[in-house]
């Protein structure tokens, strides 16, 4: 069987998904999930549990991992002949805005752009390099979370900064576009049309919303680099820059300090000081816990506000994401601050986590979307790999 592998390597994770060529079915879809004192392995369908009863590495990290997946399809799953890699890449910069077929000149202009995307960039790339080396005849293909955004209108794109700095590249591009390219896909197939004017919000660790018309992205909540916006994990999202300024000139911060400040340490985990998981949060009786879900939930609404005149109304609200497909009180707590809109929850529907949640007579529907960014990665790669 001819199949495509899709990776998507993050900074304590490998998410896969393996896909028979000739119709997408998805044959194994999975996590190595590497933030835990031992990686944990897990995967669904109809080759999975035979993947996961392979012999484990002794070893970790993403290296042993990712040699280890290859080499398991190659070796257990015997009837899969992969074909070609698909990766997601967090950002592509103004170059990429379509999936691309990666070479050394591709792989030198997105190392450059690691700086952005520090915490994401050098995993996803160091996953395609260890690819490229024990499997060189291997057609490996770049999938972009930025290139979902490049559709947004000029002005969306601009930070009020000289004109020098902009032209120099330095422009609101968005993230999590895979994640956003698999709900546009998918609500067709949901409500038997696409709405005009959907946000969709793709809440988990990292958290942003995207404002689609027409299917296509006209404005997002993340910008140059996946910092922005929204309050995510351990991430602060937007900030005075004023406040940055301050931390540097009067209270003798580095900015190495003031990155790991406001990545690591900011966010749910900074203001509960407890942790970044909504799940422990959400059972603490702590006041710091429900203020963090609460400060999470209003500054989400806060932000749809700004999108929803950027759409100039809003046909259809969507959930995506760790947070957004599980936590029942984020999304009443969300929804409850757009309630002027005439937005309802069906308490029951929320509850059981249904895929229309919304109350019969919410004046928007309200849905969920599993995320799903692999099975984009793999159709690209299809698409782009085997057709040449």
């Amino acid at each position: 069987m001819d199949t495509v592998l899709a990776l998507n390597s993050g900074s304590s994770s490998v998410k896969f998904g393996l896909y028979a060529t000739n119709d997408l079915s998805i044959l194994a879809r999975g996590l190595i999930d590497e933030s835990a004192n031992k990686a944990e392995f897990s995967a669904i369908g109809p080759m999975a549990q035979l993947l996961m009863q392979a012999p484990k590495p002794q070893s970790s990290g993403h290296a042993d991992h990712i040699v280890w997946l290859t080499e398991t399809l190659s070796n257990v799953l015997g009837a899969v002949s992969l074909k070609a890699v698909g990766h997601r890449i967090v950002h592509g910069g103004q170059d990429f805005s379509v999936p691309t077929r990666i070479d050394a000149d591709v792989i030198e202009k997105l190392e450059a752009l690691a700086s952005f995307a520090p915490a994401h960039q050098p995993h996803n790339l160091a996953g395609v390099c260890l690819i490229a080396r024990r499997r060189p005849d291997l057609p490996q293909i770049a999938c972009f979370d930025t290139a979902f955004h490049r559709t947004i209108p000029r002005l969306g794109q601009l930070f009020p900064i000289p004109r020098v700095l902009t032209d120099s590249g330095l422009l609101r591009y968005g993230f999590h576009g895979l994640s956003y390219q698999h709900v546009a896909e998918t609500l067709p197939e949901l409500l038997d049309a696409m709405p005009k004017r959907v946000l969709a919000a793709h809440l988990g660790n990292g958290a942003s919303i995207c404002a689609m018309q027409d299917g296509r992205s006209v404005a997002t909540s993340m910008g140059l680099t996946a910092l922005d916006g929204l309050m995510m994990g351990t991430r602060s999202g937007s900030v005075d820059p004023g406040l940055v300024l301050h931390l540097i000139e009067q209270r003798g911060y580095s900015p190495a300090d003031v990155n790991h400040l406001l990545n690591t340490h900011s966010g749910l985990l900074g203001v509960s000081e407890l942790s970044s998981d909504v799940r422990v949060l959400e059972a603490s009786s702590d006041p710091r816990a429900q203020e963090a879900l609460e400060l999470f939930a209003y500054r989400a609404a806060r932000e749809a506000g700004s999108l929803i005149m950027a759409l100039q109304g809003l046909d259809a609200l969507v959930f995506t994401g760790g947070i957004g497909e599980h936590s029942v009180r984020m999304r009443a707590l969300i929804c409850d601050h757009l309630s002027f809109l005439g937005v309802k929850l069906d308490a029951g529907r929320n509850a059981a986590c249904a895929t229309l949640i919304s109350a019969d007579n919410s004046a928007i529907p309200v849905l969920i979307v599993a995320a799903n960014e692999e099975l984009p990665i793999a159709r690209a790669t299809r698409e782009l790999a085997l057709a040449s």
